[in-house]
């Protein structure tokens, strides 16, 4: 695609692009919203990517152009401080105003990039545009920042310009992913902790419901809250407790009577997920696929239960997986309340199972998927043209 970008960007422009950059979307393979109680997740990046080229240019204003979309967006860089509702620029313009909070300089420019990550479906086609920016910004603006304080950037977009108290694990995953590799990642320390072969074998197929989910409207920022609660009334009894993170479901027991229900809840599906993440490590490490597929089944059974950010579609599509040959596990991937399931199958039987779960899902609810099979690839980069 880059040669196309380069081209579609010459001919809008009239001159050529300086930097080309790529950043992948995101699969959340275990690990459900414990990045921001501090927990660990298992993930990978994907072979679908946001790409784009820029070019530094003089003035205030920046030219953006998105095929298919039609016409020319600009941002003011002198007017950047009042996203506008539903404004899909606001990803850019959010990590403008984080670097600018840095005291980091950066010039207007013309920009042009497409993406293949689906958007609002749990892959995270949020982060893949904000990391490929940035990663173009680092180029043509010459900024230096560690790895981790870029996916601090992209996450300010969200957290602070928009409103929305998500984690790392979309950007981190964006930035180190590894090609055939799973990344566990630490989000106390903020780092990657190893790469965990992919089996061989077995391929990732994503379902995809089609149901949008803004989590912006959703309830997302409650399930935080929730967890922040939980999290305070376990440190009561164990003083050692500054997060979810800290707590096994022992204690989470010995506290329950102390938790208000919903909290409680809350916190069982998250303790539960760190645990799965761990004992997902040591089941690859053993090449053992049927039981690291459960986990998978486990994960969305307490996300349906426990969390409550599932839906009627995701699990119908889980509960299909149990019954069609080649699948050894499936669940609910990202933020919840629509988008994506995942399901771990034979590559060999990939595309039939494909097939059989579309149409089983069709006669089930009457309503149609998209299937995805995915690479698991490398992450963020980006280079001077």
């Amino acid at each position: 695609m880059k040669q196309e970008l380069i081209q579609l960007f010459t001919e809008h422009f009239g001159y050529a692009p300086e930097v080309f950059s790529r950043a992948p979307g995101r699969l959340e393979i275990l690990g459900n919203h414990t990045d921001y109680n501090q927990g660990f997740v298992l993930s990978a990046a994907v072979g679908q990517a946001t790409q784009m080229v820029m070019a530094k240019r003089n003035g205030r204003i920046c030219r953006i152009v998105n095929p298919p979309l039609d016409g020319e967006f600009t941002i003011d860089l002198d007017d950047l401080d009042n996203p506008k509702r539903g404004d899909w620029t606001n990803y850019l313009k959010g990590g403008l105003v984080e670097l600018r909070r840095r005291k980091i300089e950066f010039p207007a420019f013309d920009l042009l990039f497409k993406s293949t990550v689906p958007l609002s479906a749990g892959m995270s086609s949020s982060a893949a545009l904000e990391m490929a920016f940035c990663m173009a910004l680092k180029k043509i603006a010459g900024i230096e920042l560690p790895l981790p304080d870029w996916a601090r950037v992209g996450q300010s977009v969200e957290n602070v310009y928009l409103g929305l108290k998500t984690g790392l694990l979309d950007q981190f995953s964006s930035l180190y992913g590894k090609k055939d590799s799973l990344i566990l990642c630490d989000f106390r320390s903020v780092e990657v902790l190893k790469n965990v072969p992919m089996p061989s074998g077995w391929k990732i197929l994503v379902a995809n419901t089609l149901v949008k989910h803004n989590l912006v409207e959703s309830d997302y920022n409650l399930r935080r809250e929730s967890c922040e609660r939980a999290a305070a009334v376990i440190k009561q009894k164990y003083p050692e407790i500054t997060a979810l993170r800290d707590v096994d479901s022992a204690m989470l027991e010995s506290c329950k009577e102390d938790l208000d229900i919903i909290d409680y809840r809350r916190a069982k599906h998250v303790v539960g997920e760190d645990e799965r993440v761990w004992k997902a490590d040591a089941l690859l490490a053993e090449d053992n696929v049927e039981a690291f597929g459960k986990l998978l089944f486990e994960s969305h059974e307490s996300s349906r239960d426990f969390f409550e950010n599932s839906c009627d579609e995701l699990d119908a599509l889980v509960e299909l997986a149990h019954n069609i040959p080649g699948c050894a596990g499936a669940r609910l991937s990202g933020g919840g309340f629509g988008g994506i399931s995942i399901h771990l199958v034979k590559e060999e039987d990939a595309e039939t199972y494909a097939a059989r779960l579309a149409e089983a899902y069709r006669v089930k609810t009457g309503k149609t998927i998209e299937t995805i099979l995915c690479g698991i690839g490398d992450g963020a980069f980006s280079e001077t043209l």
